[in-house]
């Protein structure tokens, strides 16, 4: 078998030439050799990987994590969906620890800091609020009915731009992660609204790039002349909007997840529209060669990097469901679990792939690469394994086996249950954004699974990154909604 080529290099190294050719060689060392016939398959250590996570979670964070202390609701967050990726729960004890200490996060004026007495942040409040997703419950002392829901939605709008962006604290920058963690935040609690999110689908979309990704924020621009009608204040004009920077993986993933989340605020004429077929072209180019084993790269001339499994991997579900690839064969998604999965390694597996990424190239770098021997998951070798790898490997892992879609009966069937209120523009919004955030199910026979079933993990939610079963207790409590059953086909 011929070995892969390399990366085409010209008579002028430079550093960046030189660390990739330097990073192919080293992933070259983990792959089992192509002329050998006895290879085992890969395998996902889940045993060596839960017990990282366990240590780190009940002995603490080694000293190299101090830098950490305003992520802490991060820490948590990565470790506990960690363990729901893996199939694996907390025992009431620790899920009661873990939801005193979230609580001890919260803001007296709303949101979560990234630790006690720390002022609030939008990232941290989204790591705090999926957190609580996984661990809390109702009722006193189990972190739902603690969150203060109106101070929360005053902080939010505190933040909000004249352009419909945010802030992602007091005093602070503009930057799409904070928006998507916010519009996360916002749609699990039951509080997304119009006034809310005025203007913000204008913002995304004038983020992306001329590369088709996007970037952190854009530039706003204001009339040199005040407008009499508003009290002397200059006019936020459409045109020029530069984006700030260039585009990256995981503003990419924050863009095109917050587009999703605002399509049901959308106006009927003149919506901002984003260039889906450019976004496409630069998603699919994020993804490794052969040498490089099919990981994903989160800018373009930059190294393959563990977590933009997720930040790239994962966006591919988000651009199907906005009519980019959709549902193969044309096909109706069936119900979760429903489905006759790949048993083997590469039998089965079609010649031309059935979605938009190469799914197998990309579980064959996780389980070859983004593995460390000691526990847990890295960006690539010779790293250490960490909490933030150790999750969006994880995840991405999770979006190569599961195809998830959008299913127009599941979203019906979530519609016939709605109790309505009355009749209100709001309220058709809440339930349009409940029932779009529940729809997600697993294609019918599309997952597959590299190295065998034994390596499967859980499926997670394309845009909120949570399990479905999670997202939908949450959101089932503050929507004060009842979930359908999801329905298991019976095999003939």
């Amino acid at each position: 078998m011929v070995a892969p080529r390399p990366a085409p290099v010209d008579a002028y190294p430079t550093d960046t030439s030189d660390t990739q050719a330097e990073t192919e060689e080293t992933l070259l060392k983990h792959i089992p050799d192509p002329n050998s016939s006895t290879n085992p398959p890969p395998t996902l250590q889940k045993n060596v990987h839960l017990q990282f996570l366990v240590r780190n979670l009940l002995q603490g964070f080694p000293s190299r994590y101090i830098s950490q202390d305003a992520s802490q609701p991060w820490l948590l967050f990565w470790t506990i969906q960690s363990f729901s990726i893996l199939q694996a729960g907390l025992d009431p004890n620790n899920k009661q620890r873990a939801i005193d200490t979230i609580m001890e996060w919260q803001h007296p004026d709303g949101g979560f800091g990234g630790g006690p007495g720390q002022a609030p942040h939008l990232l941290p409040t989204y790591a705090a609020i999926s957190a609580l997703a996984i661990v809390g419950r109702p009722g006193p002392g189990g972190g739902w009915d603690q969150i203060d829901r109106e101070k929360l939605y005053k902080f939010f709008l505190s933040l909000k731009q004249p352009d419909g962006s945010f802030l992602v604290m007091d005093h602070g920058e503009v930057d799409v992660r904070g928006i998507y963690c916010l519009l996360v935040t916002a749609s699990l609690l039951d509080l997304l609204t119009p006034e809310l999110v005025e203007g913000t689908p204008a913002f995304i979309a004038s983020c992306q790039t001329y590369e088709g990704g996007f970037a952190s924020a854009s530039q706003p621009y204001f009339s040199a002349s005040p407008d009499s009608e508003r009290e002397g204040a200059s006019t936020l004009l459409s045109s020029p909007r530069p984006p700030l920077g260039e585009a990256h993986g995981g503003y990419t993933f924050c863009a095109l997840a917050s587009w999703v989340m605002l399509l049901p605020f959308l106006p009927p004429s003149n919506a901002p529209t984003i260039n889906t077929k450019t976004l496409l072209r630069w998603l699919t180019n994020m993804q490794g060669t052969e040498i490089e084993l099919g990981g994903f790269k989160g800018r373009t001339n930059k190294l393959v990097d563990g977590c933009y499994s997720w930040w790239v991997g994962g966006a591919f579900a988000l651009l199907e469901s906005i009519g980019v690839g959709g549902p193969r064969h044309g096909h109706e998604p069936e119900a979760e679990h429903a489905r006759e999965p790949h048993h083997g390694d590469d039998e089965g597996w079609d010649d031309v792939d059935d979605v938009l990424f190469n799914r197998k190239a990309l579980q064959e770098y996780i389980l070859y690469a983004g593995q460390h021997p000691a526990g847990g998951l890295r960006d690539k070798p010779p790293k250490a394994a960490d909490a933030y790898h150790t999750l969006y490997c994880l995840c991405g892992l999770s979006s190569a086996q599961h195809h998830l879609v959008i299913s127009p009966a599941r979203r019906q069937a979530i519609y016939d249950v709605w109790k309505s209120e009355p009749s209100s523009s709001e309220g058709d919004i809440r339930k349009k954004v409940f029932a779009e955030s529940l729809s997600w199910v697993e294609e019918e026979g599309a997952a597959k699974f590299v190295g065998g079933t034994n390596n499967r993990v859980n499926a997670t939610h394309p845009i909120f990154n949570l399990t479905i079963t999670h997202t939908e207790g949450i959101m089932s409590h503050f929507y004060k909604q009842t979930v359908p059953p999801r329905v298991v086909s019976k095999k003939a």
